[in-house]
C-alpha cells in the first residue's frame, strides 16, 4: 500500500456536531462503537456519532457522494455509550447505555434501542430494554452493550452484568423481547465483542484477567455455550470481529501487553500482525484489491494518527502491510465499502468533528490526502 499524508486542519475549529447538538445541561456526549459507517440498501453510506444529548447523523446525498446531507439530531438524553450494528437486511440499530439521575439522589442505568430501517429515513423512538439488576449497586455496574444481527434479522444484545459476568438479550420470532438471559462467565472485562455468520449463527468473546473467554451457538438460533477460557490476553475494549469464510469469523485485538495486534480464528494459533495501536478498538473490512480478496484493518495507534493494515484475508501469517496516514484521530475508526467499491474510512478528528476518506484510483489501498469534513 502506497501511504499518504492526510494532516487534519491546523487551528480551533467548531464542528459541525458541535453547532448543531443542544446543550443538556453540559452532558458530555457518549463513547461510540461498532458500525458507525454503513451503507444501505439503495448504497447511499450513512455516519452516526452521538452528540450532546442525543444521535446525530449524515447521509450521502446521491450514491458514491461526495456531497452529504445533516447532521440530522435525535434526541436520547444521559447515554454514556452508544453502539451501532447493521445486519444483513441493511437495518440499523442503535444500543445505549442510559443513566438517568433520580429524585432519590441515585443513578438509574438501563439499556436502549432504536432502529433505522431505511437510509435516510427517521430513526425509530428509544426503547428501554431495561437492566438485568434489581439491586442499586449492581445495576449501576452495569457495562456498556454490544450487539449483533443474525441473518433472519434478530438482534443479539450482550452486556458485562454488575458481578463480572455476561448477560444476553434477545429478539423473539415474534418481534417481542425475551427476558435477560445469564450466560454466566466470571471477571469479564467491558467490552464484549459478538459477531453473526452467513450460516446463520451468533459468537461472542469477551476478555477477562485470566485470557479471552467465548460462547458460540453450533446452529442457528440454537443456545450460546460457553467454551474453555482461552489463554490470550485481549486488552479490553480494542477487539472486533469479522466473517472472513463461510461460517468462519477472525477476531482481531490488541495484546494486552501492548506488543501489537493479533489475529485469532477459533481453532488455529493467534497470529501476531505487528502495527502499533493504542488503546481503542481495530476496525476491519473485507474489500477486493487488486482482484484479490483483502481484509483491511484501521486502528488510532499509538501516536494518535490514523493507521491503515492490509493483508490477504486468512493470510495473515504472510504478513499485514502497515502505514500510517498521519491524520489525527480519536475514538476508534470506522469502515465500508461504497457503492462503487471503494474503501471509505471514517474518523472523528481531535474537534470532534467526523471526517471521510476514500479509497483513490490505482493499485493497492490509497487514501485520498483530502479529508471531507462533515
Amino acid at each position: 500500500m502506497r501511504g499518504r499524508s492526510a494532516r487534519v486542519a491546523d487551528g480551533p475549529h467548531i464542528s459541525s456536531a458541535q453547532r448543531a447538538a443542544p446543550r443538556t445541561g453540559g452532558e458530555a456526549a457518549a463513547t461510540l462503537a461498532g458500525s458507525w459507517l454503513a451503507r444501505g440498501k439503495g448504497g447511499r453510506l450513512t455516519v452516526y456519532v452521538p452528540g450532546d444529548g442525543g444521535l446525530l447523523r449524515w447521509t450521502e446525498a446521491r450514491v458514491g457522494g461526495p456531497e452529504w446531507t445533516g447532521p440530522e439530531f435525535f434526541p436520547m438524553a444521559g447515554l454514556t455509550h452508544l453502539a451501532v450494528a447493521q445486519g444483513a437486511d441493511t437495518y440499523v440499530h442503535f444500543l445505549g447505555r442510559r443513566e438517568r439521575r433520580r429524585s432519590e439522589g441515585h443513578v438509574e442505568v438501563d439499556i436502549v434501542h432504536a432502529i433505522q430501517y431505511q437510509t435516510g429515513r427517521p430513526v425509530t423512538e428509544w426503547r428501554s430494554l431495561g437492566n438485568p439488576h434489581k439491586d442499586q449497586a449492581k445495576a449501576s455496574a452495569l457495562g456498556v452493550p454490544a450487539a449483533a444481527v443474525d441473518s433472519r434479522g434478530t438482534v443479539f444484545v450482550f452486556v458485562r452484568n454488575g458481578g463480572g459476568g455476561l448477560m444476553l438479550r434477545r429478539e423473539q420470532a415474534d418481534g417481542k423481547w425475551a427476558a435477560w438471559q445469564d450466560l454466566k462467565g466470571s471477571r469479564l472485562a467491558d467490552g464484549p465483542v459478538p459477531a453473526a455468520t452467513s450460516a446463520g449463527t451468533v459468537e461472542v468473546v469477551v476478555p477477562t484477567q485470566r485470557g479471552v473467554q467465548e460462547w458460540r451457538q453450533s446452529e442457528a438460533d440454537g443456545p450460546l455455550t460457553a467454551g474453555q477460557p482461552m489463554q490470550m490476553h485481549s486488552l479490553p475494549g480494542s477487539g472486533t470481529a469479522l466473517e472472513t469464510a463461510p461460517g468462519r469469523v477472525t477476531y482481531y485485538w490488541t495484546d494486552a501487553g501492548m506488543s501489537g495486534t493479533v489475529a485469532y480464528r477459533p481453532g488455529a494459533w493467534p497470529v501476531a500482525l505487528g502495527g502499533a495501536p493504542g488503546d481503542g478498538a481495530i476496525a476491519a473490512l473485507r474489500a477486493p484489491l487488486d482482484g484479490f480478496d483483502c481484509t483491511v484493518l484501521a486502528q488510532r495507534g499509538a501516536g494518535g494518527t490514523l493507521l491503515i493494515g492490509v493483508c490477504a484475508t486468512e493470510g495473515e501469517h504472510n504478513g499485514v502491510w502497515w502505514s500510517d496516514t498521519m491524520a489525527e484521530c480519536v475514538g476508534d475508526p470506522a469502515l465500508a465499502v461504497d457503492a462503487y467499491g471503494r474503501v471509505v474510512v471514517a474518523v472523528l478528528g481531535p474537534d470532534g468533528a467526523a471526517r471521510i476518506a476514500r479509497q483513490e484510483q490505482g493499485p493497492g489501498l490509497t487514501l485520498s490526502p483530502r479529508w471531507h469534513h462533515l
